[in-house]
Parts: structure tokens; sequence; C-alpha cells
């Protein structure tokens, strides 16, 4: 846990050195001369956003005796109570993973698969995205890497095609768990969205039930537009999760509670590095008090 919270607190690094420098230490005479409006920028600057950081400062400045320790109980209040993740009723269990291209989509499913086969769990994935011939090469690598088989066509295939034969292979050779890749579709392509709602629509007729969870991979370094794609993925694809990366010290953190507390969807994971290792289950508590100066992330 330890080497978790670690590299949580490294990719944090930025955003939690820009609150250093306004938020003084927990001494309770500092904190009443705590310049709200410089804390209030200093979130913005964070990716929390506007609206968001104006209702976290009235929050915290509620708790009179400590308001620091009211920020964080303020941030923490954004995260829905974290569910499990829905199970199939039979194998497979179906998750389809969504995202544009540039968000770590491909790696992050190849890191899943690794994670699956660990836990013992025989996967199959389906290389969905196949616009780019390098985008299905790059999975190939990944799933024989994992010790994942992989269900490919021709470049140019329909990729919804590529869905429902990889779910009935799936069900056919009695998998664990399938996972499909989708095209990096950009959210303002009203062509290419319909395609994955084509897809989306295909898997759900291939198996009752499925896809059992919808997953949005989220470059934690776009700021506002990644707000904007997942609004638009999520009408689309039906989004029950998302998985946020690059969070390894470019990102400033606080998108993640932004987009946690506009959509209330569970995030499922975070990606703070390129490693396996370093996609790791997400902690509400640990990544607050990542974010938060570490003189303030212990205790409160």
């Amino acid at each position: 846990m330890a080497s978790l919270f670690s590299r949580l607190k490294k990719g944090l690094s930025r955003s939690r050195e820009s609150l250093a420098q306004l938020i003084p230490s927990k001494n309770t005479e500092n904190q009443i001369q705590i310049n709200w409006e410089d804390v209030e920028d200093g979130l913005i600057m964070a990716d929390c956003g506007p609206t968001l950081s104006a209702k976290l400062i009235v929050k915290a400045k509620q708790n009179k005796r400590n308001p620091i320790a009211g920020l964080k109980q303020a941030m923490m209040a954004t995260f829905p109570d974290l569910k499990a993740v829905q199970e199939a009723n039979r194998p497979p269990f179906v998750l389809l993973v969504i995202g544009v291209n540039g968000t770590g989509k491909t790696t992050t499913i190849g890191k899943l698969a690794t994670m699956y086969r660990q836990q013992g769990q025989s996967v199959l994935i389906g290389a969905g995205d196949t616009f780019r011939a390098a985008a299905v090469d790059q999975l190939a690598v990944w799933a024989e890497r994992a010790g994942a088989d992989i269900v490919r066509q021709h470049e140019g295939a329909d990729p919804a095609a590529v869905a429902f034969d990889t779910v009935q292979r799936g069900i056919a050779r009695n998998y664990d768990v399938v996972i499909i890749d989708t095209a990096g579709r950009v959210q303002t392509d009203k062509g290419l969205m319909e395609e994955l709602a084509k897809v989306r629509r295909v898997i759900s007729r291939s198996l009752e039930g499925s896809p059992h969870e919808v997953w949005h991979v989220v470059d934690g370094g776009t700021g506002h537009n990644a707000i904007v794609q997942v609004d638009k993925f999520r009408e689309v694809a039906g989004t029950t999760g998302l998985i946020i990366t690059k969070l390894d010290g470019s990102a400033k953190g606080g998108i993640v509670i932004q987009l946690s507390d506009t959509y209330g969807l569970p995030i499922r994971y975070i990606g703070v590095g390129e490693s396996l290792e370093d996609l790791m289950p997400f902690d509400a508590e640990a990544f607050v008090s990542s974010l938060l100066p570490e003189s303030n992330g212990a205790e409160i």
C-alpha cells in the first residue's frame, strides 16, 4: 500500500506543490489567515473547475476549527459510494472500453487483461479499433504478453462485426472475461459516434445483459476537454465507469474530482505511469490525501 501511495503522491506532485504555496500548515492560527480567494484560484488551476472550486471553498469554510480538514471532507463528498462491478449472470463478463485516441486506451486494456489473467481468469480481447492497423498490432502484443486470446479482422472491418464475433466466441469457448476495444473516436464526429452506438447495440444482442460494464478511458491532462468527452460518450455508449490515465506529473489532479462531481460515475482505476503496477484501483481517500499538501494530507 505504501508503494501505491508514494506513486500516487509523485504523480500528483504538480497540483500538490501549487496548493502548498496557498495553504499554510495545520496550525489553527495560520488557517484563520488563509486567503481563500487564492486557494479557490489554486483549485481552478488544478482543474477542479470554477463551479466546483467555489463549492469546495464554501464547504471548507464551514469548518471553523479546521477549514483544511473541511476542504478534504468536501473533496471526499464528491465521490459516490463505490459500487461493485456488475457481474454477469453467466460467463463471460463483457467489458466495453471506449475513449479517444491518445488517452492510453490500448495500453489500459492490456493492463486490465493482465490483471484478470493474474486472477486466474481466461480473457478474450476483441480488436474493435479496425481503422488503425497499428492499434490492432499493439493490442495483439499486449494480449500475448498477458496470456490472453484475441479476435482480429482485416483493417477497415466492421467494428460491430468484430464485437459480435468476440462475444460469440467468448460464449462458445467459456471465457471468463471478454474485453472489447473500440476505435478512438473524436466525440465531435457524429458518424463515428453512431458507429460506437451500433457496437453497443450489437453486443447487447449477442448476450443478454451485456456489456456488463462500459469503461471510458480519459487522459487526466486534457482539462475541460475531458468533461466534454465524458458527456458525449456517456450519452452514446452508456458509460458505467471511468479510468483516468496519465496522472504522472503532467496532469493537474483536480480533473478527477470534477469528473466525479459532475457525473457521479465511479472511478474504477487511475494510471500514474506506463508500467503494469501503475494502473491502480481508485482509492478516494488516498487520492485526496495525495492531492493536498503533505503537511495537511496525513491527518485531516
